[in-house]
């Protein structure tokens, strides 16, 4: 497989990993709605209560399980093909590192949380759980930071530059806010993961030049 069709095979996975995760996110809400609320949950006074996390405890709870593990993969194959897209500067190798490392953290969101409003010991997936959630945090915002740097450098990627920066202005307070801001991230960020594959999609060797 050359450059060219790894890129193309990169931009499907960014564009349908996003999809699968949004539907999955949003038809298991409505599906285990009162097995939600059961843990404490709530769309508006409590929405990030064991949410998303609890959609993978319970009935259907192994489609959230896999959709983790899917989605992961996908983001981590969609950051290989977004590095052999841009142009060759160590920003853009660090922030697609960053990316890859972000799916590895969403994968291992597949390991089983820990119901909040439990009296037993947290179990060790519990806590492989969180780590992974705190991962996430750590490496998906500067990976868009720094792959903002990188468009810069880019003719072809250059205009995505300020969108990238003000989609983590605007999502980045909402990822540690526990409330209903929360799903501005997760919005927000699904909408640039689809922005940036679609223009992957189109992507040909001959825009691989500096605008410096």
């Amino acid at each position: 497989m050359n450059s060219a069709q790894r890129i193309k095979l990169a931009a499907r996975a960014g564009i349908t990993g996003p999809l699968i995760f949004g539907i999955a996110l949003i038809s298991l809400t409505i599906l285990k709605y009162n097995f939600l609320l059961s843990l404490g949950w709530h769309p508006l006074r409590a929405p990030t209560f064991d949410w998303p996390s609890g959609l993978a405890l319970g009935e259907y709870g192994w489609i959230m399980t896999a959709t983790f593990i899917l989605s992961g993969l996908m983001m981590i194959l969609f950051a290989s093909g977004l590095y052999l897209s841009l142009f060759p500067i160590r920003l853009a190798r660090i922030g697609t590192l960053l990316l890859a490392f972000a799916g590895l953290a969403l994968m291992g969101l597949a390991f089983i949380t820990d119901p909040t409003l439990t009296t037993t010991v947290r179990s060790w997936h519990g806590l492989l759980h969180d780590s992974s959630f705190v991962l996430l945090g750590l490496t998906f915002p500067p990976a868009m930071i720094l792959l903002g740097f990188a468009f810069r450098h880019d003719r072809y990627w250059n205009n995505l530059s300020y969108y990238t920066w003000t989609t983590v202005a605007l999502a980045l307070p909402t990822f540690w806010l526990k409330g209903a801001a929360f799903y501005i991230f997760l919005l927000a960020v699904l909408i640039w993961c689809e922005v940036v594959a679609f223009r992957l999609s189109k992507h040909k060797k001959s825009y691989y030049l500096t605008s410096m």
